[in-house]
């Protein structure tokens, strides 16, 4: 519980017993509530503090999450779930205590009914169980009415936010890995009213393999990625925008918020689908594997580099002569309006920008839009969530021994440090990948958000139909498009 702060305006007070004991409590306008316990004054914010509040005979209960102290928890949650109670000695005062706190908490303009998807069968199938124990519990001492639905397929979770009756709903809850967010952030695009759609807030709760979504927003203020810590997030209210990335092929669109990846990163993370029998081990070993076997690409990727990163790219980039050498994937609004309903990609003049290109062959090419790729992946440590850009991490020639040091050092974010690593910031980005070096007659594969969105000849899985084909790709970015439930920055 917070010290006290400066004197503000009294709402109310009135002589109260907290724990058997008499003593005064007053209601501030700046939302905290203060008494004395044993000598010592004591103060709870509302706000940061109060999640919900009821009326129990004649005694209030305030739900409260307050830290717990003792140090630094990586893992689990520093905040506790408790409850402060106190009896007014008047009898008329316990409903009007009651009423003003709940005032207070309404004006802070809290979501009051939620629209919560669960995925049951993603990561390791907690998702389900974390929702009943540590979401639910904290949704229901807040009050807020929730409307819950599993989901039973891929894609589905795309479906029902395309034809959900937003007007019923203060926001969409994800209890998932980011497969998820990333269906309901592209149903939410298809929409005709896409508009209004998109800048319904989306919350993230971490139950699935890959947690990066989460784990940028809790990371960013300090918070462990827990699923308590995030459901806080939701309840108390605080948004924050986010850029929305178009993948553009032809008329075909994907809208990303996490990364695409080409080459190593993407092998591993695919390919090691294969040894999923090996549980969370799969990822390094695969990657060992991987380095040890090393395909480099050929393939040539260009790009609009962002403000202040001019100087870096002169060093390892050409300047584009001729803008035919660029493949833009450009529609007419007549082409766009006749092939699909819904948000088309950002409204820029690609053809005016100052383009760059870098020629391969390349070991990695690494996209990313927020910080972490995962909970144990920061990818981009530099990326921010609306600044209109998204961060390359870029690897062309590494030395075995060399490329594994850069791949041990991800989970702190120093890999962007090696001298093997070519890291920046872009406004837009073409890829146009190649074939293997040593294997002129494969492909290889390109990740999106953890989903393949292409894959080439000889790949794993090429059999299966992708979204995409294994050619030319566009990214750009709309700054700001999306909206999240965050912690208060």
């Amino acid at each position: 519980m917070d010290e006290p702060t400066l004197d503000s305006a009294v709402i109310m007070s009135d002589q109260v017993i907290i724990e058997g004991k008499l003593t005064a409590l007053s209601l501030h306008s700046d939302g905290n509530l203060r008494w004395v316990d044993s000598g010592k004054d004591r103060c709870l914010n509302l706000e940061r503090e109060v999640i919900g509040v009821s009326l129990e005979d004649s005694r209030v209960v305030v739900k409260c999450a307050v830290e717990s102290g003792g140090g630094v928890v990586c893992c689990k949650s520093m905040v506790k779930r408790t409850k402060f109670q106190f009896q007014p000695c008047s009898q008329d005062f316990p409903d009007i205590w009651f009423q003003k706190i709940r005032e207070y908490l309404h004006s802070l303009d809290r979501p009051k009914r939620l629209f919560v998807l669960v995925n049951p069968y993603g990561g390791k199938k907690s998702a389900s169980t974390i929702f009943v124990h540590v979401v639910k519990p904290l949704l229901d001492d807040a009050e807020i009415q929730i409307t819950l639905q599993e989901t039973k397929y891929q894609l589905h979770a795309k479906e029902l936010v395309y034809g959900l009756d937003l007007t019923k709903y203060d926001g969409i809850v994800c209890v998932s890995g980011d497969g998820i967010l990333v269906e309901v952030v592209n149903g939410l695009l298809e929409r005709n009213d896409w508009e209004t759609a998109i800048k319904k807030p989306i919350g993230v709760i971490p139950a699935g393999t890959g947690n990066g979504m989460a784990k940028s927003l809790l990371d960013s203020v300090g918070y462990p990625c827990s699923a308590f810590d995030a459901a806080l997030a939701i309840i108390r209210g605080h948004k924050r925008s986010l850029d929305v990335v178009t993948v553009s092929q032809g008329k075909t669109r994907f809208f990303s918020v996490l990364m695409l990846a080409w080459g190593l990163v993407a092998d591993i993370d695919i390919e090691s689908e294969k040894w999923r029998w090996m549980g969370s081990a799969r990822i390094e070993l695969y990657a060992i594997h991987r380095i040890i076997s090393l395909r480099k690409y050929n393939g040539r990727i260009h790009f609009v580099p962002a403000s202040g990163y001019e100087a870096y790219v002169d060093k390892i980039s050409q300047k584009v002569e001729s803008l035919h050498d660029v493949p833009l994937c450009t529609l007419s609004e007549k082409e766009i309006g006749a092939q699909r309903r819904g948000y088309a990609g950002p409204n820029i003049d690609l053809r005016t920008m100052n383009w760059r290109t870098i020629d391969g062959p390349f070991v990695s090419v690494w996209i990313h839009n927020v910080p972490w790729g995962g909970e144990d992946a920061m990818a981009a440590p530099e990326a921010k969530f609306s600044d209109g850009c998204v961060d390359v991490i870029l690897i062309k020639v590494c030395p075995k021994l060399g490329l594994l040091s850069v791949l041990t050092e991800v989970s702190k974010g120093n890999h962007v440090k090696s001298p093997h690593v070519l890291y920046f910031k872009v406004k837009a980005f073409v890829l146009e990948p190649g074939t293997p070096v040593k294997d002129s007659t494969r492909g290889g594969i390109i990740d999106c958000d953890g989903e393949v969105l292409a894959r080439g000849n000889g790949t794993y899985k090429c059999d299966q139909k992708s979204l995409m084909s294994y050619d030319s790709l566009q990214i750009t970015v709309d700054q700001a498009l999306a909206t999240l439930f965050s912690p208060p920055t």
